[in-house]
């Protein structure tokens, strides 16, 4: 009596289909940009320092909420938190050195000339 062996297993699941990492959101990054520029301007600049802080705050939630609602496909989070915060900080320089400034040329410390004659 010949014995016949029983039948392969069946093959397996195999793994499970990939769903790649999330890319970065585009205005998360831009975010951080404006969020970089805005103290940097905010100090050298006063006032300047406003709009891209402005910008990188309005961009910067804009992105959390891109990023929360895209159910996993981006990323990017703590870039756009990091350049609300940035934002935040280079419109308060930019503030406090306005305000400098104002005192400043109030004073007759310093006097804004446009003048740029000898």
């Amino acid at each position: 009596m010949s014995h016949t062996p029983p039948p392969p297993p069946p093959p397996g699941y195999g793994p499970p289909p990939g769903y790649g990492t999330p890319r970065n959101s585009g205005k998360a990054v831009t975010a951080l940009v404006l969020g970089i520029v805005a103290p940097i301007l905010g100090l050298c600049c006063a006032f300047f320092g406003l709009a891209p802080g402005i910008a990188a705050i309005l961009v910067g939630r804009s992105a959390k909420q891109e990023i929360a609602f895209a159910g996993g496909r981006l990323s990017g989070s703590g870039m756009a938190q990091a350049g609300i915060v940035l934002g935040i900080v280079g419109c308060v320089i930019g503030v406090i050195m306005t305000v400098v400034n104002i005192m400043l040329i109030q004073s007759g410390v310093t006097t804004f000339d446009l003048d740029t004659a000898p």
